[in-house]
């Protein structure tokens, strides 16, 4: 019974260790952050991301109905930011400055170390920002929850599951020790149990949305197929994230702390933009 509440206890700690480090949710727990706790927190961070997905399909609902559709995407962009704590966006602009720099790789490498923020990282995020906003605007001016903007609860769960991968799948670029250091021994039954979780909140989301669905009044587009649903993400994820991740491993030697988020900030707004592409052509 020791043993099986000792196990049941650790997971529990991995689980919040994966909400606190990728969100700012008000979780008052003190969790001793050792490696084994890094490692075993990648499995759940696609549920942090279907938590953070799910407070942003709300908030955009929400938003809509007081609101016209540009404020509220603006509005529901910085609670995006908020929930993350800028967290990626960090990590985005610190490759930027890095990557952009066209120097040598351990320049680039010390560039990105520098705690203050240079042009291309600037650029790059407003850039960034710019799109990701433009993007919210369509989809809340597709008809809200009834039309493509439902997909946007599912797109933080594959973003977060690909830094999983991405931390197994490429080498870790510096020599001395960095927050990414922390998930070097992550394997690939870590990338493995985290993607079933992907899987299991994809799907549980879809089906859910669908019992909605079915009593209400709402008229959702024909593209209906939970499984095709899932298999468009998965795939969209692995495609754009392994060309997206082999590009900054080839400029760096490999990836960072800073380049995993900027692997999940690209991600996101990459799968918001296919997600904007179909609904334009299938609402």
């Amino acid at each position: 019974m020791h043993t099986t509440r000792t196990v049941l206890l650790d997971w529990l700690r991995a689980c919040i260790a994966a909400f606190q480090f990728l969100t700012r949710l008000p979780i008052p727990v003190q969790i001793d952050y050792t490696d084994r706790v890094f490692q075993r927190s990648v499995i759940f961070y696609p549920l942090a991301g279907f938590v953070i997905g799910l407070l942003l399909l709300l908030a955009g609902e929400g938003l809509s109905l007081i609101l016209p559709a540009m404020p509220a995407a603006v509005l529901l962009l910085g609670f995006w930011v908020v929930l993350t704590g800028g967290l990626h966006l960090d990590g985005l602009m610190d490759t930027a400055d890095g990557i952009l720099s066209h120097r040598p790789r351990e320049q680039m490498l010390e560039i990105m170390k520098d705690s203050r923020v240079g042009a291309m990282g600037v650029i790059v995020c407003v850039l960034h920002l710019l799109l990701k906003f433009s993007l919210l605007y369509t989809l809340l001016g597709t008809g809200g929850i009834g039309g493509g903007y439902f997909l946007l609860a599912i797109v933080p769960i594959w973003s977060r599951w690909f830094m999983v991968a991405a931390i197994h799948g490429w080498p870790y670029a510096r020599r001395d020790s960095g927050l990414g250091s922390f998930f070097r021994g992550v394997t690939i039954w870590h990338v493995t149990l985290s993607g079933l979780v992907a899987l299991f909140t994809t799907t549980l989301f879809i089906e859910i949305f669908s019992m909605w669905q079915a009593g209400s009044s709402v008229s959702l587009f024909s593209f209906t197929n939970g499984l095709t649903i899932t298999f468009s993400f998965a795939t969209s994820t692995i495609l754009t994230g392994w060309i997206v991740a082999t590009y900054i491993s080839r400029k760096l030697g490999g990836l960072t702390g800073d380049t995993y988020g900027a692997l999940n900030e690209l991600l996101e707004t990459l799968l918001l933009l296919g997600i904007t592409i179909f609904t334009a052509y299938h609402m």
